[in-house]
């Protein structure tokens, strides 16, 4: 049934009283005026990065010492941000590796103040007027901040580092582990082969061609501790010389450097327990790596 236009006059009053309208800004003017003043900058804060420099394209230039002063209230917190803010804003010819900067990759491993770590994971220290940052030490130097790595990914490369079970998993599947038998790659696993701890060891610093270091020894123990690989008396044989193993006088350089908080020299310690008294038929009877 069709209606009149009138009919559609009846639905809605002619006259509808106006109610007052008040717009109200969603915030007050001095809001805004607080708003549009720019914050009190802090005070400067300075400190000064004494890095290690050196550049293959000028080989008679002997290595030095640059000094950098950065404002740390106009910076991040850890030595990689003073390191990338020096690059992007003061010397873009400073060279280091970086990746992750969640002390994932291992790339930012040197030396700073003296100590072995990633610089991804280590504080500026804010009371200190000055940090001396290095490579990593007794390695050869790629350019400044970046060592060369090539032998201890060769060394790496030796131990075979991937699994070896004894034929195809039962039922064709996977190969299964038990809780415990997990467990005993807790403390293994978790190494990104930064290098901290091999180049903290004097053994490693001069046999570095023979002795296969830290970080190295613990991923070979790794692959002994694991309940899925047949092949630990194997690789046990391989480092039963003079060199790749016994190296290790104990030191715990390697232990107290990590920036992971692994215990490599532990892991050495049950590699030469297991070549003299054999090692437990059951991976689940070894000690545990972590606690």
């Amino acid at each position: 049934m069709l209606m009149a236009p009138s009919m559609f006059k009846l639905a809605v009053p002619a006259a509808m009283p106006r109610a007052s309208v008040r717009i109200v800004a969603p915030f007050s003017t001095s809001a805004v005026a607080r708003m549009a003043t720019p914050a009190t900058e802090r005070p400067q804060k300075m400190k000064a990065f004494k890095i290690y420099r050196w550049d293959p394209d000028y080989p008679t230039k002997k290595p030095h010492m640059q000094t950098y002063n950065i404002d740390l209230n106009r910076t991040g917190p850890m030595v990689l941000d003073a390191l990338l803010k020096i690059k992007n804003e003061v010397d873009p010819t400073l060279s280091f590796r970086r990746s992750c900067r969640e002390g994932i990759c291992g790339s930012c491993a040197m030396n700073i103040d003296g100590v072995n770590t990633l610089a991804c994971l280590c504080r500026i220290d804010r009371d200190k007027t000055a940090s001396n940052i290095y490579p990593l030490p007794h390695m050869h130097i790629v350019k400044d901040l970046i060592p060369d790595l090539t032998q201890f990914y060769k060394q790496y490369r030796s131990i075979e580092p991937y699994l070896q079970p004894e034929g195809p998993p039962p039922g064709g599947r996977e190969y299964l582990q038990s809780p415990e038998e997990r467990r005993r790659l807790d403390g293994l696993y978790e190494c990104i082969l930064c290098a901290c701890c091999s180049t903290s060891c004097p053994s490693y610093w001069w046999n570095q061609d023979a002795y296969l270091g830290p970080a190295v020894l613990m991923q070979a123990f790794r692959w002994m501790s694991d309940s899925r690989d047949a092949h630990g008396d194997k690789r046990r044989e391989k480092l039963e010389n003079t060199f790749s193993l016994y190296r290790c006088h104990t030191i715990f350089n390697c232990t107290r450097t990590c920036p992971k908080g692994l215990n490599p020299a532990k892991a050495i310690a049950q590699i030469k327990k297991d070549m003299a008294f054999g090692a437990p038929a059951n991976a689940a009877d070894r000690p545990l790596q972590a606690p």
